[in-house]
C-alpha cells in the first residue's frame, strides 16, 4: 500500500436558508387539523433496528428509544448530549472529533488510530458509519434514536460488539408541514432550524428538507488574549425524497451535509500535583503552576493560557439510496447503497502554556484527515405470521483513510535571560529553535458479510430467535514519518515507510427462547457472540514495534429480559440483566515518548461487564407523564496483558486486574417528568423536569487517581406554552444546582486537565417554535 498525501478540501458553505425557503414556498399550505383524542395510555413504540418494523415490547433485545420531538424540546442536539438520558451510554469527548468514543454497558474503544474500529456501531437511516467522528454532527430532523444494548453481531456485524445507536430521521408525510425553530441561551448561544415536508406529486413523490445553523462563543476564557473558547459554529442540511411508482415499490433518496468548527481546548488545567504513571509517586509541579499563571488550577477552573489556537473543522456529507420492493411471494427485498465522506482539520496546543520556557517546550500539532466509505446492503425479509419470520442478507463496506499529522516543537537554544522569581527561565523569540515531525499514514478496510436471523413461532406464546453472521475482513496500512532531529519531546525518530496487511474471518450470532407470558408481558433469554475486526496501531509516533496486527476483539454475552405493559397500558416496564466477557480487548495504554505521555493500542486481555437495566414510562394521569431509566453496570478488567513494548515505568501500570473500565460509572440514572395543563383559548402549558445522576467515574484505564470524576447530578427544567395555531414558546434552565463537573480528566505528566461541558454552570435560554 502506497502513501497518499492528497486530502479532500473542506466543502464550501452551502446556502442553507435559501434552499429551505424555496421548498417551503413550493409546498401548499397546510390545513389546520384538530389534535387526536388522548386516551391516557402510553403510545406503542415501533422500532426498525431489527431490519424491519417491529413493536418494542415483542423484540427480545434490550433497547432504549428516545423520541426526536422530546429531544428537540429539551435542546438535546448531539449524540454526546443524548447520553445524559440513556444511562447505559457514555461518551468520551476530546479536542478533536476523531478522538471521541462511545461506550455502551461500559465498553468502548479509545484510539486516534484509523486502523481500529469503534465498539459501538452508529447507524444513520440504515447506513453504518465507519469512524466515530462521522457521528458527531448535530442531530437534525430526527424521528427517534434507538439504542440497542449488548453485542449485535448478527444484524450489524463487526463494529457492534458493545451495541448499536440507530438514528432514524423523519420520513415525509402526505400532508404539508413546515416549521421554524429558534433558540437563544446565555453565553450567546443561538440556534436556528428550518424544515418543510409534504407530498410533491400525488401518490408518487414526497419530499422533506431541513437545515440548521448554530453558534456559541464558549464558556472557557483564554487569558492570553481574552478570547472565549470551547464554543462552536455549525451548519447542517438534510434532504429526503420518497418515490412510490406503485404500491409494491418505494425508493428513498437521502442526502446530508454538515460543517462544524469547534474550538475546544486541549484540556483546562485543574491541578499540578500529579501521580506518575507506573510508580504511583506523587509529584508537585510548582514550575508548571507558575507557567500557567495567571490561571489558577482548580477543579472548576474555566480559564486557559494558550498562545496557540486550538480548533477543529469537520465536514461530513453523504448520500444513500434505499429501495424497498414487495415481491409477489410475500417477501420484501431491500437494497441500501451509500457513500459518505468526512474531512477533519485540527490545530492543537499540546503544551497548554502562553509562552516557551527553558523548562517547558512549546508543542503544537496540525492534523489533516480525509475519509470516505462506500457500502452496500442487500437483504430479504419474510412476511410475518408463518412458522419462521426471517431476515437474511449480504453486506459490504469499503473504507479508506488518509492522514497527515505534524508536530512542531519550540525549545530554547540558548538563553541569557535571568530566572523569574518562580525559577522559570523564559525564552525570547530569537533564542528558540523549532523542530518538527511530519507523518503520512492511512488505512484501507474492506469487509464483506452474510447474515440471517429468524424467529421460530412454536406456539402463540413460545418463540425462539436464532441468527448467525459470517464476516471477512481485509485491513492494510501505510506509515512514514520524517523528524528534523532526534530526542525531540513528543516526536519519535524518522521512520521509513511501513506497510502491512491482514485478513481475518469470523462468525457471530445470537440464539435464545422468548415466552409471551400474557399479551402484555414477555420474557426472553439470549446468548450472543460479538466480533470486532483486526486492528493496527497506526498513529503519529508509530514505529516498527507496532506493525503487528491486533487480534479481533470478541465477546460472549448472556442476557435475560422482561418487557411488560401494565395497568391498562399506562405503564411500560422493561428490565434486563446481562453478563458479557470480552477477549482480546482492544484498548489504549499510557506510555512515554521522549518525555511526553502518549497512548498505545494493544490487545489488553479480558474484561467483563455485567449488571441490570430498568426502563420505565408511565402515564400517571392524562396530564402527567414520567420516564425513568436506571443502570447498574459493573465493568471491570479481568485479566490485563502487559505489552512488552511499553517503557519500564509505564509497564508498572499493568497491575489493574479487578479495576473499573474507563468512562463507566457503576450507577447511572435519568428521571424525567412532564406535566401538561390546559389554558384558555385552546392553549396548553407544559412543565418539564429532568434529573440525571451518576456515581464516580474513572477516566483512565491505568487507574490514575487524578482521573476520577466524583459522583454528581444535573437538574434541568423548562416551562412551555403552546397554541392551537402551531406555535410554542419555552423557557429552559440547565444545571439548576450549578454543579461543575468534567466530561474527561487526564494526567498529562506535569498537570491534570479536564474537558469542560456546555452545562458546567447554570444557564437559561428561550426557545420559540412555529409549525405552519
Amino acid at each position: 500500500m502506497h502513501r497518499d498525501t492528497s486530502f479532500t478540501p473542506a466543502s464550501p458553505r452551502l446556502p442553507l436558508l435559501p434552499l429551505v425557503a424555496a421548498l417551503m414556498t413550493a409546498l401548499p399550505a397546510l390545513a389546520q387539523q384538530s389534535p387526536p383524542a388522548d386516551n391516557g395510555q402510553i403510545e406503542t413504540v415501533t422500532i426498525t433496528a431489527t431490519k424491519r418494523p417491529q413493536p418494542l415490547q415483542t423484540t427480545p433485545i434490550a433497547i432504549s428509544v428516545l423520541n426526536g420531538a422530546a429531544l428537540e424540546e429539551s435542546n438535546v442536539n448531539t449524540v454526546a448530549a443524548v447520553t445524559a438520558q440513556a444511562p447505559t451510554v457514555n461518551f468520551r469527548t476530546n479536542a478533536s472529533n476523531k478522538d471521541t468514543a462511545l461506550f455502551i454497558r461500559g465498553v468502548g474503544t479509545i484510539s486516534t488510530s484509523p486502523g481500529v474500529e469503534p465498539t459501538v456501531s452508529m447507524v444513520i437511516d440504515g447506513v453504518v458509519t465507519g469512524r466515530p467522528g462521522q457521528a458527531t454532527m448535530d442531530l437534525l430532523d430526527i424521528d427517534r434514536i434507538e439504542i440497542l444494548r449488548g453485542p449485535q453481531g448478527t444484524l450489524f456485524g463487526k463494529n457492534a460488539s458493545a451495541g448499536v445507536i440507530n438514528i432514524v430521521s423523519k420520513a415525509p408525510g402526505k400532508e404539508t408541514e413546515r416549521y421554524v425553530d429558534a433558540s437563544y441561551f446565555q453565553g450567546n448561544e443561538r440556534r436556528l432550524r428550518l424544515g418543510a415536508s409534504g407530498e410533491l406529486k400525488a401518490d408518487l413523490l414526497r419530499g422533506s428538507v431541513a437545515a440548521t445553523v448554530a453558534k456559541y462563543d464558549g464558556n472557557v476564557t483564554n487569558v492570553f488574549d481574552g478570547s472565549k473558547v470551547n464554543g462552536y459554529d455549525r451548519q447542517g442540511l438534510r434532504g429526503r425524497l420518497e418515490i412510490t411508482p406503485n404500491r409494491d415499490l418505494k425508493i428513498s433518496l437521502i442526502a446530508d451535509y454538515a460543517k462544524a468548527k469547534d474550538n475546544t481546548p486541549t484540556g483546562v488545567v485543574t491541578g499540578t500535583t500529579t501521580t506518575a504513571y507506573g510508580t504511583g509517586v506523587v509529584a508537585q509541579n510548582p514550575l508548571f503552576a507558575a507557567a500557567v499563571a495567571p490561571v489558577v488550577p482548580a477543579a472548576d477552573n474555566r480559564q486557559i493560557n494558550s498562545d496557540t489556537g486550538t480548533d477543529v473543522v469537520d465536514d461530513n456529507s453523504g448520500f444513500s439510496a434505499q429501495v424497498d420492493w414487495q415481491l409477489g411471494s410475500g417477501l420484501q427485498l431491500t437494497s441500501i447503497s451509500a457513500y459518505r465522506a468526512w474531512t477533519n482539520v485540527q490545530h492543537q496546543d499540546q503544551d497548554r502554556l502562553g509562552m516557551v520556557y527553558k523548562q517547558f517546550a512549546g508543542t503544537a500539532d496540525v492534523g489533516n484527515l480525509a475519509f470516505r466509505q462506500l457500502s452496500q446492503e442487500l437483504r430479504v425479509a419474510s412476511n410475518k405470521g408463518g412458522f419462521v419470520d426471517y431476515v437474511a442478507g449480504l453486506f459490504f463496506i469499503d473504507g479508506k483513510d488518509n492522514e497527515r499529522y505534524e508536530r512542531d516543537v519550540r525549545r530554547c537554544a540558548a538563553t541569557t535571560a535571568a530566572a523569574l522569581p518562580s525559577g522559570l527561565i523564559p525564552c525570547s523569540t530569537g533564542s528558540m529553535t523549532t523542530d518538527n515531525g511530519v507523518a503520512y499514514y492511512g488505512t484501507h478496510n474492506q469487509s464483506s458479510s452474510a447474515f440471517g436471523e429468524g424467529t421460530f413461532n412454536f406456539t402463540p406464546a413460545l418463540r425462539a430467535i436464532a441468527g448467525v453472521r459470517y464476516t471477512s475482513d481485509d485491513l492494510s496500512f501505510y506509515h512514514q514519518r520524517t523528524a528534523t532531529a532526534t530526542g525531540v519531546p513528543g516526536v519519535a525518530a524518522t521512520q521509513p515507510e511501513l506497510n502491512g496487511s491482514t485478513r481475518r474471518h469470523a462468525f457471530s450470532g445470537r440464539v435464545g427462547p422468548q415466552w409471551q407470558i400474557t399479551p402484555d408481558v414477555m420474557t426472553y433469554l439470549t446468548l450472543s457472540r460479538g466480533y470486532k475486526g483486526p486492528a493496527y496501531n497506526v498513529f503519529f509516533n508509530m514505529t516498527t514495534l507496532q506493525t503487528n496486527a491486533l487480534n479481533p476483539e470478541t465477546s460472549n454475552s448472556v442476557e435475560v429480559g422482561l418487557k411488560s405493559t401494565l395497568l391498562d397500558k399506562t405503564l411500560r416496564l422493561n428490565l434486563a440483566y446481562f453478563d458479557t466477557q470480552y477477549d482480546n480487548y482492544q484498548a489504549n495504554v499510557p506510555d512515554n515518548v521522549n518525555g511526553t505521555v502518549v497512548t498505545r493500542l494493544i490487545n489488553a486481555g479480558q474484561v467483563t461487564t455485567k449488571g441490570f437495566e430498568l426502563d420505565a414510562t408511565a402515564r400517571v394521569t392524562q396530564q402527567l407523564s414520567l420516564n425513568a431509566a436506571v443502570a447498574n453496570i459493573i465493568a471491570r478488567v479481568k485479566n490485563f496483558n502487559c505489552p512488552t513494548i511499553l517503557s519500564p515505568a509505564a509497564a508498572l501500570t499493568c497491575n489493574i486486574n479487578g479495576q473499573p473500565l474507563p468512562f463507566s460509572p457503576d450507577w447511572k440514572t435519568n428521571l424525567r417528568a412532564k406535566y401538561t395543563m390546559p389554558l384558555s383559548a385552546g392553549m396548553t402549558m407544559d412543565l418539564n423536569l429532568d434529573y440525571s445522576w451518576q456515581s464516580k467515574t474513572q477516566y483512565d484505564l491505568a487507574q490514575s487517581p487524578n482521573a476520577i470524576q466524583p459522583a454528581y447530578g444535573i437538574v434541568n427544567a423548562s416551562v412551555g406554552i403552546a397554541g392551537l395555531s402551531g406555535w410554542r414558546v419555552a423557557v429552559l434552565a440547565k444545571n439548576l444546582a450549578n454543579r461543575s463537573y468534567a466530561t474527561f480528566l487526564q494526567n498529562s505528566g506535569n498537570n491534570i486537565n479536564r474537558y469542560v461541558p456546555r452545562d458546567d454552570q447554570r444557564y437559561f435560554g428561550i426557545n420559540a417554535h412555529y409549525d405552519f
